[in-house]
């Protein structure tokens, strides 16, 4: 019997014709089913589902040890979400977007049945997504400090910021920008791509070090070994700065030292026969769009 936990936002009700079908499924696989709790109140509403099929947690802490899969239902920024839930728990996510084409919750509604039936039948890959930690003083212990896609260093208020980084010690650049973005691979098609970053694949072992508005334009993207240590220490006008961990943003003092790695675990992500990342760079990007038509 496997365990299947569901995390999600609430969705349009035209797609409840689409989810419905997914718990006749899991009831004639016998799954056993775990809802969030803010999620499971608005299944109820939707009459998705019945009280009493179910189970709920709330957080990492409460979720079943013995946890097979987590589903994921909402865009790109659920799927983010999902990580403070999962954790160095090992559990597999599966993204059913609701929404949009999304990169990471990459099953549309017309796919989620062949999906499930697929993921019961053993029809499926695992791929291991590296995350991205930040170690500083000014990040306790019950703070979050990894992310999926980014770790970004914004400005506080007006004024460019100076950001002094290095990479193992040595020193690489000063960067004077309106901030700096520190990606995955995952996150290299996020806010790095919208500052001009490359794109990487989502098993290179690299991070991409990308300037956002950068003073000096000779300043480009760089990608680094993820085994490399990156630190940061930053001078503004300010007495602050902002350090964004996906989308978790906390105020820092200036000159507090940040030191970026590669996290000691990672996400993995349920891959099926009918999901593909270039298909999604394709279809997201429009790339091989004639706009002439």
């Amino acid at each position: 019997m496997k365990k299947i936990a569901l995390f999600g936002k609430n969705f349009s009700e035209d797609f409840n014709v689409n989810i419905r079908p997914l718990f006749d499924i899991f009831r004639r696989h016998n799954a056993e089913i775990v809802i969030h709790e803010d999620f499971a109140t608005f299944l109820l509403q939707q009459s998705v589902i019945s009280t009493g099929a179910f189970s709920t947690f709330h957080d990492h802490d409460s979720l079943p040890a013995a946890t097979d899969f987590l589903f994921s239902f909402g865009g790109d920024g659920t799927f983010l979400e999902t990580l403070k839930i999962v954790k160095d728990r090992d559990i597999p996510v599966i993204g059913i977007n609701t929404g949009r084409l999304g990169f990471l919750a990459n099953i549309s509604r017309e796919e989620i049945c062949v999906s499930a039936e697929d993921l019961f039948q053993g029809k499926y890959s695992l791929e291991e997504r590296s995350l991205i930690r930040v170690v500083s003083k000014s990040f306790t212990h019950d703070e979050f400090n990894v992310a999926l896609n980014e770790i970004t260093i914004h400005k506080y208020g007006a004024g460019m910021i100076s950001v002094l980084a290095e990479l193992d010690g040595e020193y690489l650049n000063s960067y004077w920008a309106d901030g700096l973005i520190i990606s995955t691979p995952t996150g290299s098609t996020a806010y790095s791509m919208s500052v001009g970053g490359p794109i990487v694949l989502p098993e290179s072992r690299t991070f991409a070090i990308s300037p956002v508005a950068p003073h000096n334009l000779s300043v480009r993207p760089l990608i680094v070994p993820d085994n490399k240590t990156i630190s940061l220490r930053v001078k503004s006008r300010a007495d602050r700065f902002l350090v964004s961990i996906d989308s978790r943003t906390h105020e820092v003092d200036n000159d507090t030292v940040l030191n970026i790695d590669r996290a000691p675990y990672s996400l993995k992500l349920v891959k099926f026969e009918t999901t593909s990342f270039y298909n999604t760079l394709r279809n997201k990007l429009m790339w091989g769009v004639d706009k002439r038509n």
